[in-house]
């Protein structure tokens, strides 16, 4: 959909115009083209905020390079293709910000003990304690000791799927007890 500008001059002396800065030009491209070149950005943006954003640092180019315009072209398309190049560079230095948020996230890291850690032996015994015989039986052998659970299976009797199951049952009573204890997990 391109449109045409009713005005008493040529498009060249309008586009001379805005070259010129003269505000009455510009306001006058500006407005005509908005909503047009707002649903261009609306297309790529996450929301209305930045979109306006974009199109505004669209309009900005749209200014700079308006001398650069062939006359004789849609003068639509060539702002559209500005839009969208300006709404890709938008995203590209998001993309660019979010990656040094990870950074940051990666370097807030803490060398704090962890939540087993900062219990004493005695607590952890206690926990372990209140495990029934095979729970803790299981979790002894594959965690304290190291074994496979097809050691474990040989060892208690029992087979490879009911040894993985009772080390899943007995880190979540495990977990259970120490949150009911007070625990940070």
């Amino acid at each position: 959909m391109d449109y045409t500008l009713h005005l008493p001059a040529s498009e060249d002396d309008f586009i001379q115009a805005c070259v010129n800065n003269e505000r009455w030009a510009q306001k006058k491209l500006y407005e005509y083209h908005y909503s047009t070149m707002m649903g261009v950005c609306l297309r790529f943006a996450n929301n209305e905020d930045d979109a306006l954003d974009i199109l505004h640092e669209g309009f900005i180019k749209v200014f700079k390079n308006l001398a650069s315009y062939n006359a004789g072209t849609s003068l639509s398309a060539w702002m559209r293709k500005i839009m969208i190049n300006t709404a890709i560079d938008y995203y590209r230095k998001e993309l660019r910000r979010k990656t040094e948020d990870l950074n940051t996230a990666y370097n807030l890291s803490t060398n704090d003990a962890d939540a087993i850690s900062r219990l004493s032996a005695e607590e952890i015994l206690k926990a372990l304690q209140q495990l029934t015989v095979s729970y803790r039986s299981v979790f002894n052998l594959y965690v304290i000791e190291g074994y496979s659970h097809k050691e474990i299976a040989d060892i208690l009797g029992i087979t490879e799927s009911t040894s993985r199951a009772n080390l899943v049952k007995a880190r979540a009573k495990l977990k259970q007890v120490l949150l009911a204890s007070g625990q940070k997990i």
